[in-house]
């Protein structure tokens, strides 16, 4: 599949999770969208470290050039695993607090 394809879907689904941040108000939806952007990118250096992969060993067989991209998706996996596990806290407290998860009111609590 040419690579071209990946790019559209990315740049589609970075697009849809921008739209959301900028304009949804719930505390859950921003949450989901900055992880849709989070896998478009990820989806994106798998996609490039593939390409990068075959190249690599249309020159030499036995050749480990283009991985490193995937290790990297790897490690950002796990970094975004624990982002939602604070994030998801975050909201519940605030929920139990405030009864609540609209951003608008974070902005209140600033006075």
């Amino acid at each position: 599949m040419p690579i071209q394809y990946y790019i559209y879907l990315c740049l589609a689904l970075f697009s849809i999770g921008i739209v959301g941040v900028l304009t949804r108000r719930n505390a859950i939806i921003v949450f989901m969208c900055i992880e849709l952007m989070l896998n478009a990118v990820n989806l994106l250096l798998v996609a490039f470290s593939k390409v990068h992969n075959t190249m690599a060993l249309a020159g030499d067989k036995t050749s480990m050039l283009g991985i490193e991209a995937q290790l990297f998706v790897f490690f950002i996996m796990v970094v975004a695993a624990a982002e939602v596990s604070v994030g998801l806290a975050i909201i519940v407290m605030m929920y139990r607090n405030v009864h609540s998860v609209d951003i608008n009111f974070l902005n209140r609590l600033k006075n």
